[in-house]
């Protein structure tokens, strides 16, 4: 088989199944590996396919910064069956900080405390989900807003956390890639979760499906700093990847 029947051959089966591996090609067509990557660097050239850790997908992984309410009406089922998933995890008498995010409003709309429940955030919309609990206490981070997210950055909204410590902190993400860890589309959104994940004991990252195997423009972590996902589905291979990290996983 030549270069061109082999690149035909890796687009049908991209077209076929969404995305492709490294080790399956390399079985299929009985080649070498890095004649396989070679393949997969010329046709994401060409503009066909994108390549990703392991392989290649007809999806780009690079996550672009879209508006809340754009990002409301996308896996609106996921983030609702995510939510309900980690309300559970709301302890009596909790101290949570809960990060911007769509899925972060699902979340909050979830919550339902019998007992006090302490919140911080830099989300605006969540703030307005739980401000109609009266025990609920909402410590809300201050500074410029990000309009895309409706949410806080900024100096001011990361120097405040210093002054807490959390039990868990509830994170969206844009993207989980499994060599670039966990990240969002702006960069002052990351270092401001980066600074959440200091001031808490747990870190749990809430993501539909669609986030894995993607990248952003703005890292937060490596996955080894996560202690839990839960998910709508979690790919095999970031299964195992959480075991052999000691991340816990959930799916709902």
């Amino acid at each position: 088989m030549n270069n061109v029947e082999r690149h035909q051959f890796i687009i049908k089966q991209i077209e076929k199944n969404g995305h492709v591996s490294v080790v399956d090609l390399c079985e299929e067509l009985k080649v070498s590996s890095v004649t396989i990557r070679k393949d997969l660097q010329f046709l994401e050239d060409e503009g066909i396919v994108f390549r990703t850790h392991g392989g290649a997908t007809n999806v780009n992984p690079y996550q672009k910064d879209r508006s809340i309410n754009e990002k409301a009406l996308l896996h609106s089922d996921a983030k609702k069956c995510i939510g309900i998933a980690a309300a559970k995890l709301v302890e009596p008498n909790d101290s949570i900080i809960i990060a911007s995010g769509t899925t972060m409003q699902y979340f909050a709309m979830e919550i339902v405390p019998q007992e006090r429940l302490t919140v911080i955030t830099s989300a605006i919309n969540v703030t307005m989900e739980l401000i109609k609990h009266e025990n609920v206490d909402i410590i809300q981070l201050g500074g410029p807003v990000r309009k895309t997210s409706s949410s806080i950055t900024g100096r001011y909204a990361e120097d405040l956390l210093g002054d807490f410590f959390c039990s868990k902190l509830f994170i969206g993400v844009d993207g989980i890639d499994a060599e670039f860890g966990i990240t969002t589309t702006n960069a002052q959104e990351a270092l401001l979760n980066r600074r959440m994940m200091e001031s808490a004991h747990k870190v749990i990252v809430l993501a539909d499906a669609s986030k894995f195997d993607r990248k952003s423009l703005g890292k937060i972590s490596s996955l080894s700093k996560v202690d839990m996902i839960i998910s709508d589905s979690i790919p095999a291979k970031y299964q195992q990847l959480c075991d052999n990290l000691g991340i816990e996983y959930k799916t709902c």
